[in-house]
């Protein structure tokens, strides 16, 4: 049976990652003491990493330019969840911040996950 302890600090997170990174190319039978080993310390690899590597939400404005980009938009397109052009501009610019109204516009109409636009 493998040993499994705390990750505490960065050579316990790297000697974690070693353990189980042959198990991802070789996965163990479900159900077996390999599979859970690997599954806890995956558990626990993944608590460290959004303790110490925590991973920010997109800036708002990012996040509308991305979706603006993967759906090829113009800022024409914006303007049924944002307003006249000049308001869309102002948005895209930074100059003016999103009101509530245009958060769920833009969510509904073009799927942006709210948690993006509000910036949690």
């Amino acid at each position: 049976m493998m040993n499994v302890k705390p990750i505490r600090n960065e050579q316990d997170y790297q000697a974690a990652l070693k353990s189980i990174s042959p198990m991802f190319d070789n996965q163990p039978d479900m159900g077996s003491q390999d599979f859970d080993y690997m599954e806890v310390m995956v558990l626990l690899i993944e608590a460290y990493e959004a303790e110490h590597y925590p991973i920010a939400s997109p800036d708002p404005i990012e996040a509308i330019k991305f979706r603006m980009e993967q759906l090829g938009l113009t800022a024409k397109d914006l303007e049924p969840a944002i307003g006249r052009i000049n308001r869309v501009y102002e948005i895209l610019n930074g100059t003016r911040n999103l009101t509530l109204p245009m958060i769920r516009k833009l969510h509904k109409q073009f799927g942006i996950p709210a948690e993006s636009l509000i910036g949690v």
